[in-house]
């Protein structure tokens, strides 16, 4: 039964640790804050949960750590999620638009074509 649980843990633990490695990537790597925050809240709702799991897994016994480490697991599903709704909708609130890709074969309608280019790299196309 052991052989079970230590597979079970290592399995949680590695794709904990690729969600968490493709999590700052996409930190990394994303043009805009809508996309960071996307990439920030996939990690934080999938990866922390199955590192936890991994721990409870490892350990040999079901115990009260295993409980606490089960309610901590339960509050990061529920709030996680909401925390990063919270912000976009702030951000958009703000005034934030999300970045669009004037290249996309996804044609964009008139009202939204006065933010094209990337904020930091050359502003608004309608201004050149």
């Amino acid at each position: 039964m052991t052989i079970i649980f230590d597979f079970l843990s290592a399995f949680c633990f590695f794709a904990g640790g690729c969600l968490c490695i493709t999590g700052g990537v996409g930190l990394l790597r994303l043009p805009d804050f809508f996309t960071r925050v996307h990439a920030a809240g996939v990690t934080e709702t999938l990866a922390s949960p199955l590192l936890i799991l991994g721990i409870i897994f490892n350990q040999s016994q079901l115990s009260l750590d295993s409980m606490k480490l089960l309610m901590i697991m339960l509050i990061v599903l529920a709030t996680n999620p909401t925390a990063s709704h919270a912000m976009t909708k702030a951000a958009l609130h703000g005034g934030l638009k999300p970045f669009r890709n004037p290249t996309s074969p996804i044609s964009l309608s008139p009202g939204d074509q006065e933010q094209t280019d990337h904020p930091t790299k050359g502003g608004d196309s309608s201004t050149s």
